[in-house]
């Protein structure tokens, strides 16, 4: 995706969260300001403008359904990684056996054998491992903290609340997560004295669910997450043998999770620091628009009129100058 492509992102993502019905509303807006600001329907016949808005979606449909098939490519080579991978362990096996001269048994059995032991020995390292096998502090990062003071009397509801780490997520004493509007990055590190497989992990991940550990030991996440996710694009990977790094993929995008899971310490999304949006690059128009709607957001969050309640309100005001006689003690601005 290019720079140009992707320079309104932000602008349209502010414009979108406005709209609670979703894509749906969020189109029609974008259809209206066509009818009322411009001769898009007027100006051509009617099957050329279909046609123009059918090409455009075409396309940009066909580039979503190849990315998703490259993300689809990319798990079905690691899959054949991991069998290729199982099957050279098991010729390995295999060669050790013969090298020994086991006779007496099939190589069925011998097979069967090995594995037994092996899976006893690793699950004796797991046990060893106990349940503080996970460690943030190991991998040199810093705990989230609380924060203690605000500036602005209309934060003090944020006292208390985590303070978001770098990746506007949190970062505690077992895990550590970031985020954007898309995606969840989830990373576990185990402080174990082995090099883990990927059969020595289990994670289990649902629509709002997470469960992740160590076989047969405590899980150490096992809860509901912030969001729902789409379990399809959801992945898992075993890094370095001792780190698990999950991305989850959030099926609302307009929205910044204040933990991940329900049982997790809330963090402060007013403290979240997204890319700020370049509105020296748009029109006139649409910039005034933008900071109004920025503004506007920054009132209601703080409980003060938006410009639009600052207007009535001045209305009201003349109105009462003008009107000295009248008794407005009664009367409610909403």
């Amino acid at each position: 995706m290019s720079a140009d492509e992707a320079q309104f992102d932000n602008v349209l993502l502010a414009v979108a969260e406005k709209h609670r019905g979703g894509v749906p509303d969020f189109l029609h807006t974008l259809a209206s300001f066509l009818r009322r600001k411009t001769d898009f329907y007027t100006g051509a016949k009617q099957a050329e403008w279909e046609k123009l808005l059918l090409d455009v979606f075409r396309k940009e449909s066909q580039l979503a359904m190849a990315a998703h098939e490259e993300k689809v490519k990319v798990r079905q080579a690691a899959q054949r990684l991991k069998d290729e991978k199982e099957r050279a362990e098991r010729e390995a096996r295999q060669k050790e056996m013969d090298d020994n001269k086991i006779c007496d048994i099939s190589d069925e059995e011998a097979a069967a054998i090995i594995k037994e032991e092996e899976d006893k020995k690793r699950q004796l390292l797991l046990d060893g491992a106990g349940g503080d096998s996970a460690s943030v502090t190991a991998a040199n990062e810093d705990i989230s903290k609380p924060i203690e003071k605000v500036e602005d009397e209309t934060e003090k509801d944020e006292i208390g609340k985590l303070k978001p780490n770098a990746g506007n997520g949190c970062t505690l004493d077992k895990y550590m997560w970031t985020q954007t509007l898309q995606e969840v990055e989830l990373k576990i590190p185990f402080n174990v004295a082995f090099a883990l497989r990927a059969r020595d992990i289990v994670v289990s991940i649902g629509k709002k669910s997470l469960k992740v550990g160590l076989k047969g030991q405590e899980p150490i996440i096992d809860g509901e997450l912030c969001g729902e996710v789409k379990q399809e694009e959801s992945v898992w990977v075993l890094q370095d043998s001792k780190t698990v790094l999950i991305t989850l993929e959030k099926i609302n995008r307009m929205n910044w999770w204040s933990r991940l899971v329900t049982t997790d310490p809330e963090i402060s999304t007013r403290k979240i620091n997204p890319e700020p949006s370049k509105l020296s690059d748009l029109d006139g128009e649409t910039r005034s628009m933008v900071e109004k709607m920025m503004y506007d957001q920054r009132q209601k969050e703080m409980g003060l009129p938006t410009s639009e309640d600052r207007k009535k309100q001045d209305i009201l005001e003349k109105f009462k100058q003008q009107h000295p006689e009248m008794d407005f003690s009664k009367c409610k601005f909403n």
